[in-house]
Formats: C-alpha cells, structure tokens, sequence
C-alpha cells in the first residue's frame, strides 16, 4: 500500500499533483466537481502548515481545450476562499523563483503541465525520473502528493517521474478513490452485484463484462454501448444516422466481441427493451425495440426500460455504474440514468458512480451524494480499477512505499 498524507510531518514544501481537467468555454476553464474534491485535499494540507505548489493539465497540444491554468487557478481560490497564486510557467526561472519564495500556508498553481516537452510521452518511471523536467522542479521540494486519481493511468511524467527521486505520498482524493474504485476486485458481497454500463466510449466498456464476469451477476446496458449490443442481437439500432460519429467506427472495430460477449454472457446482460427519441413536436418518445427503424438518435432508454433497471438495482448487494444511460444534461431524456440513481440512493447497498459526466447528474438532479457509498471523479482509471488493470499511477506510489 502507498503511504498517504497522514504520513507527512507537518510544515514541509509540496509538490501536489491534481487533475483539473475541465471544460473550456472561451478560452477559459469552468468549474466542475473535481475543483472542489483537490480543494479538499489542499485545505487540509494547508491545516498541517504545509506550503503548496499545485501542478496539473488542461487538454491535450492541438486541441480547443488545451488552455494555461490561470482561470484553473481563480477557481481553485474561490473554492479554498483564500489567495492562489499563478505562474505562467512550469520549470524555468520564473517558476523557480515562486516556488522558493513560497511561505506555510501559500498555494502556488504553475502553469499545465503538458506545455513541458517531457510530459505527455508514455515512458517508464525511470526514464521520466530522469527527464529535466524532474530533476529541475524535486529539489525544490520536501515531497510529492499525487492526489491525480482520475489521471493515474497515464505513464506522464508528473504522474511517475517524481516519486522515484523523492518521498511521495497519495493524497485524499486518490487514497479514497483507489479504494472504492477497487472494491469490485478486493470485496466479496453476499447478494446480487449489478453493473450499470452506459455514455458514449463504448469500446472502453466492453471488455470490462469479459474481465469482471467472476464478480458481477448481472450487466444493465445502455447509452452507445447498450445500442451495439442491441444491434448484435439483431435490432435495427446501433449505427450512425443524421451525422452522428458514435457507433459505426465502434461497431467495426468491436463486432466480434460483442457477438461473443452476448452469446457467452446473454443471461446476464439484461438490454433495452425501449428506447427514447425527441418526437416531430419536441418532446419525449419512445418505442418498443421490437418495432425499431432507426430513423433518428436515440437518446435514453424508455420508461419500461427504467423501470426494470431500477427493480434489478433495489434487488442488488452492490451497484457500480460507469456512464450515463441517456443525454441526461436534457430533462426530457434523464429518465433511465436519474431512475436507476434513484434507485441507489434509496437502497441500502454499496455503490460506485464513476465517470465526471455521470456523477453530475446526482447534484443536477437533487440526489444526495451522501445516499452513495463513492461518487468518482475519474473515468478511464475507474473502469481500469474495475478490470484489475494496472494503474501505473498508484504502482510507482506502492513500490516506492
């Protein structure tokens, strides 16, 4: 096991590596769930008279969401209600001279991380550990906080690097996050276990019923998933109309596996048995997958169809729900994914909602996060802790333990 920040002696100088990766809307970040979950974690650093130096990225190089962390860090102020610091840079002079000049109590953001060179290739721990990038920014530091949960599956160098040239330390949020994220593998549950499959990334769930089928009962599909596999079992759903970009390239690339997966595991995979569109007078529809001509998108599953997922949730020991069974952001089509929350909340069973998109729908949609055991900000680390996969993240943090 990694050692956490319980382990730190108190007043020291931290490098905190956090994920606030967020949305962008003209040029500048917007607030999400996870600012609040770091700003969290940095408070209570703050208690234990620690100086704090956050580093983090925002999009990928080339892309409109690849931005600098300076509105990053006037929302991080307004969550901590205190002064943040910002410098436009990483590594260089300039933030080298803010991080030295850091008293108990500061907090310091520099600038996205994925403007350095050495950062986005995919290298071992100890390649990045001796980038410059490393071995510029340590020694200005008593130790390393990885509290970037959502992102500990990337083989970054502010992700790996640090931990081999320091002493490193997981912060609250990938501590929680590791250990309810990995329930699924390291628990046993007396009653039934149910996973809710659903959003848009299909071919990153699919494996995922192959790789969990020792531990869960029963699958509930929906969202771009759940069509493919309604394809498979022969409706005419599952492909690409009015433009859409979802399914086809999904299907090609997956067929096979999901025509396995529904003859090996169709007693289990309970499908839609109707789905929902926005009708010729814009409101809700829906129609019994029997009688499916797929002339338009399909955007939530129908009402039987919520109805039966939220029975097989009251029914559970466990539910872990990756993805959004609709386009729940639109009221007319949360139904499937705020019906099976519901469910949850109002059941006495352990539950994981993982992935950002869904887990907004439990504020959006006035549902106590307390009525669930783990609300996940993560989403590609979620569904690898589901399937046992490595997180090379959490595995440098251990072995340097």
């Amino acid at each position: 096991m990694f050692d956490t920040i319980d382990d730190l002696e108190p007043g020291q100088r931290l490098l905190v590596r956090v994920d606030l990766n967020a949305p962008v809307e003209d040029g500048r970040g917007q607030d999400n769930r996870r600012f609040a979950r770091h700003a969290d974690s940095i408070r209570a650093l703050l208690e234990d008279d620690h100086a704090v130096t956050v580093m983090a990225h925002q999009g990928r190089p080339g892309r409109d969401t690849f931005i600098s962390l300076e509105s990053h860090a006037e929302i991080l102020a307004d969550h901590l209600d205190r002064p943040v610091d910002f410098v436009a840079d990483t590594y260089g002079e300039e933030a080298l001279e803010a991080i030295d000049d850091l008293e108990t109590g500061d907090v310091l953001v520099l600038e996205n991380v994925r403007m350095c060179e050495d950062e986005l290739p995919e290298k071992d721990p100890e390649e990045h550990a001796d980038s410059e990038f490393v071995r510029t920014l340590a020694p200005h530091f008593d130790a390393y906080v990885n509290d970037a949960y959502s992102a500990a599956h990337r083989a970054h160098a502010s992700l790996v690097g640090f931990p081999l040239v320091m002493d490193a330390y997981a912060g609250p949020v990938m501590d929680a996050e590791y250990t309810a994220n990995s329930a699924i593998q390291d628990r046993e549950f007396d009653g039934p276990v149910t996973m809710v499959l659903g959003g848009t990334k299909a071919e990153d769930l699919i494996p995922v019923i192959e790789q969990v089928d020792e531990t869960v009962d029963r699958f509930c599909l929906g969202g771009i998933v759940g069509e493919l596999f309604l394809r498979a079992a022969g409706h005419d759903v599952g492909y690409d109309v009015d433009g859409t970009e979802f399914f086809d390239h999904q299907w090609d690339d997956h067929a096979d596996t999901i025509e396995r997966i529904l003859e090996t595991y169709g007693d289990r995979l309970t499908l839609a048995t109707d789905l929902a569109y926005e009708g010729d007078d814009g409101d809700r529809a829906e129609v019994d997958v029997e009688d499916l001509e797929k002339d338009t998108s399909y955007l939530d599953v129908g009402s039987d169809t919520a109805d039966a997922y939220a029975d097989l949730v009251r029914d559970s020991e466990a539910v872990f729900v990756k993805g959004a069974l609709g386009v729940f952001e639109d009221e007319r089509f949360a139904d499937g994914t705020v019906e099976v929350l519901r469910a949850i909340a109002e059941t006495d069973c352990f539950s994981v909602v993982g992935g950002g998109d869904t887990s907004r729908a439990i504020k959006m949609y006035g549902l106590d996060e307390a009525d669930f055991s783990h609300v996940s900000i993560a989403g590609g680390a979620y569904v690898r802790a589901l399937t046992g996969d490595t997180l090379v993240g959490v595995e440098v943090l251990e072995r340097e333990a």
